[in-house]
């Protein structure tokens, strides 16, 4: 299970781990769960944190389904043979070791795919025999694999009294300072997505949640409501016992960060201009407004913009009145509907 560990924590940008292999690679970028950023280095994007948000067995058949495109695709696997071998995977016994021989060509390199993923395990690449892992072996148990702390969604902690673990680590207060008992790698690096680590201690991180951290995870695609998702499904025992649960100020002021970012939102285009009058300007508008096609008009200028999807359809639209007056005897090329000298539809 060490690979499936890997995976996440090069999925969270844990310092020194290594990269995973080339599957993996295409599962997590066809997946959209990291894009490459302006460095080229692959990032978490909003679809990747909330897949962190999701309990182990829910991680892991999300992984496979995108892997089983990848099987047909790129790969040119039989996706009924592909899907067969994972349920007969799921349906082995832990611990006992099985001849590889019995698979087919297709099994064989799909094996090796899935000792990366952290569910089978060979004890070097040509090895005769395999073992399913436990993360293997509860995919068609309808139970959540028991995996170290660093995978497990929430980490335990333990109470002062008598010792028992409960679940959730992490107490926020007013002031936006946050404590998160855990010793987990993984979870500390999901917390330095959002916040700033201020200090770490054996058992214990204190982080702040500031402007600037919280920025930094927005221009990552990570909303403020899964923020706010995570600190309350990982909040204390203690946290639990309070109502609302986080604190408003808290809550509010990251959304608010979230909508001062929000101000503005880009959106595909196209430009339509050089109308000859107003009167083919405003036909041609009242045509895409009723269609919804319409994101902004400047009546004095004669220009408004469409959507991507209406593009086709103005520029179509606009093509058959200008055939229209050709044919009814309208003139010239030149004068047909929003043209410029060249005679053809002024897109832009």
């Amino acid at each position: 299970m060490k690979q499936w560990e890997e995976i996440l924590h090069f999925m969270v940008g844990t310092e020194s781990t290594r990269q995973p292999s080339a599957a993996v690679l295409k599962v997590v970028t066809r997946a959209k769960l990291m894009k490459e950023g302006k460095d080229k280095q692959l990032m978490i994007t909003n679809k990747g944190f909330q897949f962190l948000l999701q309990d182990v067995n829910t991680q892991v058949w999300a992984f496979l389904i995108q892997y089983l495109d990848i099987a047909d695709e790129l790969l040119h696997m039989n996706v009924v043979e592909v899907l067969n071998f994972f349920f007969m995977l799921g349906s082995l016994e832990l611990g006992m070791d099985y001849s590889v021989e019995a698979l087919t060509p297709t099994q064989k390199q799909l094996l090796d795919d899935l000792a990366n993923f952290g569910l089978a395990y060979r004890r070097k690449k040509g090895s005769s025999r395999y073992y399913p892992t436990r993360l293997a072996t509860t995919l068609t148990s309808g139970n959540s694999a028991v995996v170290s702390s660093a995978v497990s969604s929430s980490t335990s902690t333990t109470t002062g009294d008598d010792g028992a673990t409960e679940q959730g680590f992490i107490i926020v207060e007013t002031n936006y300072k946050l404590y998160a008992y855990t010793e987990s790698k993984l979870q500390i690096s999901v917390l330095r997505l959002f916040c700033e680590l201020q200090t770490r201690f054996a058992n214990m991180v204190y982080a702040l949640i500031t402007r600037d951290s919280v920025r930094k995870a927005l221009k990552h695609g990570i909303t403020a409501n899964q923020i706010i998702s995570y600190l309350t499904s990982h909040a204390h025992p203690q946290m639990k016992k309070q109502t609302p649960l986080l604190p408003p100020t808290v809550v509010d002021q990251i959304r608010l960060w979230e909508m001062e970012r929000n101000r503005l939102v880009a959106t595909e285009c196209h430009l339509y201009k050089e109308f000859r009058n107003q009167g083919d300007y405003e036909m041609v508008l009242r045509h895409a407004t009723n269609l919804g096609f319409v994101i902004w008009s400047n009546a004095k200028k004669r220009m408004f913009s469409v959507t991507e999807e209406g593009h086709e359809h103005v520029r179509n639209y606009i093509k058959k009145k200008i055939a229209q007056r050709k044919t009814n005897g309208g003139g010239e090329a030149g004068s047909g509907i929003g043209t410029p000298n060249n005679g053809s539809p002024s897109v832009r």
